[in-house]
């Protein structure tokens, strides 16, 4: 499946990343990006059917809340941030986006937050992944977690 490829390939760049660098912050505790985020998270077919399964898995509770949020869709934190932990609720499931913030570029640049555009001034030789070959419209067409939810 080509969901679980990107998958495989985007852990082997950031596992390099950070056995190469101790101090990467993109790890767990670190929720910055999951906290402000720029736009509503957009997903393909085969990454919502991950996280859609993830989400039915939670306690009902917790899993009616996750997708409360998600029908709100109005909050720059992410539905499926535990805000308490600061950890992904599914984090197994977690978007291709997810896996890629602070380790991949696009053409405009380090895709990341203030701390990794300084570690990319500081080290031109860092090898970015190319976040367009693995986006979620790599998968075909993307879209909201709301639109999905509602199909």
């Amino acid at each position: 499946m080509r969901l679980v490829q990107i998958q495989d390939a985007v852990r082997r760049r950031t596992d390099e990343i950070t056995a190469a660098h101790p101090e990467w912050p993109c790890r767990k505790g670190c929720d910055d990006c999951c906290r402000n985020l720029a736009a509503a998270p957009r997903v393909s077919a085969a990454e919502w059917g991950a996280i859609r399964t993830a989400i039915d898995a939670l306690p009902g509770d917790i899993a009616e809340a996750v997708r409360e949020r998600i029908r709100a869709r109005a909050s720059r934190v992410c539905p499926l941030l535990d805000t308490e932990a600061g950890a992904c609720l599914v984090y197994e499931a977690r978007p291709i986006a997810c896996r890629t913030y602070g380790f991949y570029a696009e053409r405009e640049g380090v895709l990341g937050c203030a701390r990794i555009a300084a570690i990319a001034a500081e080290d031109r030789d860092m090898v970015w992944g190319n976040h367009a070959a693995v986006g979620s419209e790599s998968l075909g067409s993307a879209a909201e977690f709301f639109v999905w939810m509602a199909a």
